[in-house]
């Protein structure tokens, strides 16, 4: 089974910027895809950025622009960079290899989260 960690949460004001990097037990470059998700309290997951096999990117709209997305294939390592971070970022993000959502059910491999929280 896959292992998966995520790390660089914290607290930070409106406008400021945070990395968040995952560890994985798989390479990257060998699933179907690699992705970051995020849940605010009260509300389901979303999805933040997606990174398929061949290194396309899919972002949501409300991070077009403000983050970016990476991967280090070599090290096993996804990144997340996140800039002018809103109080509407605020949540835990989780990192994700091969999810998919079926009969309300979330599968593939996820990491415990971790919290972001943006303030004024």
């Amino acid at each position: 089974q896959v292992q998966v960690a995520e790390s660089g949460g914290g607290s930070v004001k409106a406008g400021e910027s945070l990395s968040l990097s995952c560890g994985a037990s798989v390479a990257m470059v060998a699933v179907i895809a690699t992705a970051w998700y995020r849940q605010a309290p009260g509300k389901e997951r979303e999805l933040v950025a997606r990174m398929s096999r061949d290194g396309s990117i899919v972002y949501a709209d409300s991070a077009k622009g403000r983050f970016t997305i990476s991967r280090d294939n070599a090290k096993n390592t996804m990144y997340l960079h996140m800039h002018s971070l809103e109080v509407e970022d605020t949540g835990i993000y989780y990192c994700a290899i091969n999810p998919a959502l079926k009969n309300g059910r979330w599968y593939g491999s996820w990491g415990q989260g971790t919290q972001v929280t943006v303030s004024v």
